[in-house]
């Protein structure tokens, strides 16, 4: 079995609490497009591209996709990924989704979260119709030359098939408690 979700896999329930003080199950999410997406407060990558994942949040929300960013770092291993310090962060950057917090990083494992940032794209039946990355630069978001988030989600919502449903997700990563910080579990591999 593959560590991270195969296409076609229907998304992982999840509960967890939120920087805005409610706690949110994957049922709370009515809207045709999930994007759930694994993330961080310090990543390179993540502070790289996070105003394009906004755009893409933003251009999209109209269309029916709802974006939610789950953070399983641990905060022993890199102390700004606490979930107070993600209070902070949404607090100065208001960012256009949900912020939650997987402390026991169960959500991860279950997604196969990768790196910080990785996506994944869910249709109105919560089967994973994408996973990988937003964009091909994110530490450098004036050298990004292919959206393959944004193109995704317009085909999906072309009802086309999707041209590239997988890629391998660029960023740091998920830090894991108890292990060291550039540890990734065994079954761990690039998906394309």
């Amino acid at each position: 079995m593959a560590f991270t979700l195969e296409i076609g896999e229907k998304a992982p329930e999840f509960e967890l609490p939120a920087t805005n003080g409610n706690t949110y199950r994957l049922s709370d999410f009515t809207e045709d497009v999930l994007v759930v997406f694994f993330t961080c407060n310090h990543c390179p990558f993540v502070v790289g591209s996070e105003e394009l994942t906004r755009r893409t949040a933003e251009r999209f929300q109209e269309r029916g996709v709802r974006f939610v960013a789950i953070n399983s770092n641990s905060a022993k291993t890199h102390p700004d990924d606490s979930f107070e310090h993600m209070v902070e962060r949404m607090d100065e950057k208001r960012f256009p989704w949900l912020y939650l917090h997987d402390e026991t990083q169960d959500v991860a494992m279950r997604y196969g979260a990768l790196r910080t940032p990785h996506f994944f794209v869910f249709d109105q039946e919560r089967k994973l119709v994408y996973t990988g990355r937003g964009v091909d630069s994110p530490r450098e978001a004036e050298k990004v030359t292919t959206y393959d988030l944004d193109q995704a989600l317009d085909e999906l919502l072309a009802n086309q098939p999707i041209t590239t449903p997988l890629t391998n997700p660029i960023g740091c990563n998920v830090k894991w408690e108890g292990k060291d910080a550039h540890w990734m579990p065994e079954e761990a591999c690039d998906l394309v």
